[in-house]
């Protein structure tokens, strides 16, 4: 059975740093898409960050050159770092697995095959 369980939220003031990881337990497929989400209050769920099982990499237009995907294999975990933090990043931040590799060049087509709980990020003025 796969499971997906983030960690690393937390509160920061605009302009501070944070580090979400993923771990994902039981899933043994060699193609993969990973992906970040992430769900303002009174907002729909939003595509932040994705890489997929060839490396190639996928950012949403507000966080490009601020966050950072990347993943370590070895140890089944995604990560989300995020810099340069604004308040409008203030959100619950959800990590995404699916088996189809295109999945992360096609997110707003369907949900993924699995979501974790999510991690809180708030980010004071």
């Amino acid at each position: 059975q796969v499971q997906v369980v983030e960690s690393g939220g937390g509160s920061v003031q605009a302009g501070g740093s944070l580090r979400l990881s993923c771990v994902v337990y039981g899933y043994t497929y060699s193609s993969y898409c990973m992906a970040w989400f992430r769900q303002a209050p009174g907002k729909g769920r939003e595509g932040v960050a994705g890489i997929d099982s060839s490396g190639s990499t996928r950012y949403a237009d507000s966080v490009k050159g601020r966050f950072t995907i990347s993943q370590d294999n070895a140890k089944n975990t995604l990560y989300l770092e995020m810099n340069s933090l604004k308040p409008e990043d203030t959100a619950m931040y959800y990590c995404a697995a699916d088996y189809n590799l295109r999945w992360c060049h096609s997110w707003d087509s369907r949900p993924p095959n699995y979501w974790g709980r999510g991690t809180q990020v708030t980010v004071s003025s």
